[in-house]
């Protein structure tokens, strides 16, 4: 599969997270090809974004507004969260992956995460990057070399692909328009929040 070019993630993140939809998710894990369709994201802006890591300053702002196509790595209740830098010219943003459809190497996705239910193997932020062994060493490092063991390649996604959108999930404070976008009817979508 082609890798998506770093000029993919040159547009505003709501484009970006829109359009990684479906496309593959791809770790190399000790020689193993592990992947998974995405099928959730949210898109984050700059200061004027009240969930956004940009609104705090500091290290994630800075990669935020940085150079595109990088991963920006960072925990949350013990979790990594894996999102990709995604904004215009002098803009600042990143997209959130949320959720991936398993595809290469789920049984080695089960010993990682230590779950047997399929369903609860990739339907959230934190499950991915444990499901795929990503962690704090991948951050800002760039997602779209062929040769990188973590990549987000063009895929085909399964299956109808629907676009859905609701507001961001677990935010204290929202933006009015809604930014999480997924495929409607995917099993491992983490769950629906309505508008």
């Amino acid at each position: 599969m082609k890798v998506l070019p770093r000029e993919f993630y040159f547009r505003g993140p709501d484009e970006v997270a829109a359009e990684l939809l479906g496309k593959l998710l791809v770790r190399i894990y000790k020689g193993r090809r592990l992947s998974g369709f995405i099928v959730e994201t949210e898109a984050y802006f700059g200061p004027e974004d009240p969930a956004s890591r940009a609104k705090r300053g500091g290290g994630l702002a800075k990669v935020m507004e940085g150079e595109v196509g990088l991963a920006l790595v960072y925990g949350v209740h013990r979790k990594w969260l894996l999102n990709v830098v995604a904004h215009e010219e002098g803009g600042i943003g990143a997209v959130l992956i949320r959720a991936i459809h398993p595809f290469e190497g789920v049984e080695l996705m089960k010993e990682l995460r230590k779950v047997r239910k399929i369903r609860e193997l990739t339907n959230g932020p934190g499950k991915l990057t444990e499901a795929l062994a990503v962690d704090k060493k991948f951050h800002r490092k760039p997602l779209y070399l062929p040769d990188s063991d973590l990549r987000i390649e063009r895929g085909s996604y399964p299956g109808a692909l629907k676009v859905a959108r609701s507001h961001r999930i677990g935010v204290s404070e929202d933006l009015p328009v809604p930014y999480r976008f997924y495929v409607e009817g995917d099993p491992y979508v983490s769950k629906v929040r309505p508008l």
